[in-house]
């Protein structure tokens, strides 16, 4: 044997190894286990440059930094709602049954997220009304904004959003805003720096003193929130940006779902902002104040949790909730999301439903914002179809909503989509709401979209191209790490 195949089946041995190695260091499921060493052979050296920016698990001292954050005002609640909720005393006859009394224990099980009664929903789902009622709240605010989302761009949204922000904080409002440093990294932080000097205060989630080297990346911020005095709060799928009004040609049409809420759970929002902010800044961090949790009478007559998961905890939360709900279906399980890479836990709870008579309908975009996300999402509506469950391929520009609805009794609305990484590396945040009327509305909203889809079918499945199918495939076996 030549000396040039000596060296090449060394580097290819040692290579092997330290893929090996590499992979096992930090603990991780199997099937990202064999995902990334699928990546570490067949990309030698490119692959462990991958690895180093999105492969690294969070390092324990920073999940530990988050962890310690306290729920601020939450603890001795979420004791007396465990006893409340064994004596049947926590949720109204009404609008409980023995199915959502289990959710409820779940979260308050894994999450110590409280339930929260007497809430009034308005529900979003274009971004134009979003963004114009938000703005309105904005310059209605008198102690405090603080705003969180994954994407903020510096464009014209983004400009709209800022001046309403900048107006308060030279009025006196206390102007707290964190962006995540990947999903908003084409916006440079000096797009904040007027905000600064009138007092407001912008931070990015995982930065990095190097913007080129983040090695936190991976660990993505994906929850939006906005809370407006303690009183009113946002939360859901649309971003900070001018694709999400519909003026990205790509995307056209931008089809999202979110909500404004007035009541007790927005007092839940401000505890979640709150952590998150302590753990995104080295100084400023904010301890309990009375105006941040305000004391506020009932505004509506909407149940919910507020639920949220992230690689800071093995629990997650959000996908139990998803799986729960879904098993729980008796009639009707009504699933939207743009990512859908379920897990074989949450694919098994859906093939079980869907095999058992249950009428569970899928819907995802037409088209890809990341194409090996998109390619997995369409192998996974294959399976889905062959086991009776009706998909449905949005096809009036794209669909972002993050939507489950059983039965017409019990919803999610929230930032989590149907994939890996929602479920494990990003941080996420959902509203489990316990109102049928909220359920209803949201599934006369689902009927709606489908006039705008066409059904996937076997025929059309059959009938694609053995490259498409290939791509499918490859992209299956990336899925535990997209």
């Amino acid at each position: 044997m030549s000396t040039f195949m000596w060296v090449v089946n060394a580097i290819f041995i040692l290579n092997i190894i330290l893929a090996v190695v590499t992979v096992f260091r930090e603990k991780r499921d199997i099937a990202a286990t064999w995902a990334w060493l699928l990546v570490l052979v067949l990309l030698p050296i490119i692959g462990f440059i991958i690895y180093l920016f999105f492969g690294k698990k969070i390092s324990r001292e920073k999940i530990f930094d988050i962890k310690t954050q306290e729920s601020i005002g939450m603890k001795e609640l979420v004791i007396a709602q465990k006893e409340m909720l064994l004596d049947d005393e926590l949720l109204s006859s009404k609008q409980s049954t023995e199915n959502t009394k289990e959710i409820a224990s779940l979260f308050l099980e894994s999450d110590e997220s409280i339930v929260t009664k007497g809430n009034k929903i308005d529900l979003f789902i274009d971004g134009n009304k979003k963004f114009d009622s938000l703005i309105h709240d904005i310059q209605q605010a008198q102690h405090h904004v603080h705003m969180l989302y994954y994407t903020i761009h510096q464009d014209d949204l983004g400009k709209r959003i800022l001046a309403a922000l900048e107006e308060r904080a030279a009025a006196g409002v206390e102007v707290l805003v964190i962006y995540d440093a990947m999903g908003s990294r084409s916006t440079k932080h000096r797009f904040f720096n007027h905000l600064e000097s009138l007092g407001g205060r912008a931070e990015p989630f995982f930065g990095s003193h190097w913007t080129i080297i983040n090695l936190r990346l991976n660990y993505r911020n994906h929850r939006k929130i906005v809370v407006i005095d303690g009183k009113i709060g946002y939360v859901g799928g649309f971003n900070v940006g001018d694709e999400y009004l519909g003026k990205d040609k790509k995307f056209g049409y931008w089809r999202d779902t979110h909500l404004r809420i007035q009541g007790n759970a927005v007092l839940a929002l401000q505890s979640r902002f709150i952590m998150d902010w302590n753990a995104a800044v080295d100084k400023h961090r904010l301890d309990y104040q009375e105006e941040y949790f305000p004391i506020i009478p009932n505004k509506g007559k909407s149940n919910m949790q507020i639920v949220s998961s992230g690689p800071d905890s093995e629990q997650q939360q959000i996908k139990k909730g998803y799986i729960k709900m879904i098993s729980m279906a008796k009639k009707s399980i009504y699933i939207q999301s743009p990512y859908f890479i379920p897990d074989d836990s949450v694919l098994d709870a859906i093939t079980i439903a869907a095999m058992s008579g249950i009428d569970v309908r899928i819907m995802i975009p037409n088209k890809p914002d990341h194409p090996f996300v998109y390619r997995a999402t369409t192998y996974y509506a294959g399976e889905m179809v062959a086991a009776g469950a009706k998909v449905y391929i949005y096809d009036n520009g794209f669909l972002h909503a993050k939507t489950v609805v059983i039965d017409g009794e019990v919803a999610s609305v929230g930032t989590a989509n149907f994939d890996f990484r929602s479920f494990k590396l990003n941080f996420e945040v959902n509203a489990f709401i316990y109102d049928p009327a909220i359920a209803q509305q949201l599934q006369k909203i689902y009927e709606d979209d489908i006039k705008k889809c066409y059904l996937l079918t076997e025929e059309i499945i059959e009938n694609q191209s053995s490259w498409m199918k290939f791509k499918q495939e490859f992209s299956r076996l990336l899925s535990p790490i997209l």
